[in-house]
């Protein structure tokens, strides 16, 4: 049987597509394999220098490439309107693709520039609040797709609306887990609502598997304890590389019949490495009545319409 790799990649030229955290990891090489495809990629990153860094290297690699930079800090709803406006200036209308990969995990209690919780704050909200302003883009002149990344780590996650901001108590991995199962509700919503509406646009959702990259050495920086950030590089040796860890993104992104509401990740072992194929959604993660309530809470939460799709 035939595994999916980056050779059954369509041609995406035409094609426009953003994606964030695009300076390292598997966001890095989503962007790369996105302009080698031909779509126009606009790499929306939270550091410029590493964000110009991450530019060059892939206009070195695809030289042919139509390739920008876009400032975006999930962390900051101010910074997520400039980055809406500059992708609309950027792609003249129409936006084909959006990839919402960038994220935290794992980290102590802090809190974002509106005062969220870090990990929901970055993961879920500022995805959330990004995907609904380039909604005028998404699937009106023709068909679009938008990606979110997820994580094994759902299947652990509950949603407690009552303390989203973590002021009833925090527990770094809880939130974190919380967080990917918003990422699944999200993506199941935003596809409903987008079919209810007859729009040209799917919502799918991905996960990496346990992929080698610098995601997991943040909250122990951030903790102080260096010991952590070394046993996590340690755990290299058994994980994939991100090469092998952006297949089910780029999967999700192009495979011509993948139904709206999909969520792809590794086939093998528990979901953890191989090749892209259908994953296992938690029941969570299947709750219509949460997604719902989420969407709502979300909306008001970042001051956006929840009918706006």
């Amino acid at each position: 049987m035939h595994s999916w790799n980056l050779d059954d990649m369509p041609d995406l030229s035409g094609r426009t597509a953003v994606v964030t955290g695009a300076n390292s990891g598997i966001g890095a090489v989503t962007a790369l394999a996105l302009a080698r495809s031909g779509a126009r990629t606009l790499l929306a990153c939270r550091d410029p220098e590493r964000g110009r860094r991450a530019l060059e290297a892939v206009r070195r690699a695809a030289p042919r490439s139509d390739t920008r930079l876009v400032r975006l800090d999930l962390a900051d709803l101010a910074s997520v309107a400039e980055a809406a406006d500059t992708v609309a200036k950027e792609v003249d209308g129409r936006l084909d693709l959006l990839v919402n990969n960038a994220g935290v995990m794992a980290l102590p209690l802090l809190r974002t520039a509106d005062g969220f919780e870090m990990q929901f704050g970055t993961n879920h909200l500022g995805h959330f609040a990004l995907t609904l302003r380039l909604l005028p883009l998404l699937g009106v002149t023709g068909p679009a797709r938008v990606v979110t990344l997820s994580s094994l780590g759902h299947r652990i996650g509950r949603i407690d609306l009552g303390n989203l901001d973590a002021a009833r108590g925090y527990s770094k991995w809880g939130a974190y887990a919380q967080s990917k199962l918003a990422n699944l509700l999200f993506t199941a919503e935003l596809d409903r609502r987008a079919r209810a509406s007859g729009r040209d646009l799917l919502a799918l959702a991905a996960h990496p598997g346990l992929a080698a990259t610098e995601l997991g050495q943040a909250g122990p920086r951030l903790s102080g304890r260096t010991w952590a950030a070394k046993l996590e590089r340690a755990s290299r040796l058994y994980t994939q590389p991100a090469s092998a860890g952006a297949l089910p993104t780029l999967y999700a992104a192009t495979l011509p019949d993948a139904p709206g509401g999909s969520y792809y990740g590794p086939r093998h072992l528990g979901e953890t490495r191989g090749a892209p194929g259908p994953a296992r959604r938690s029941g969570r993660a299947r709750d219509t009545n949460m997604a719902r309530a989420l969407w709502e809470e979300s909306a008001r939460l970042t001051g956006l319409d929840a009918d706006v799709v």
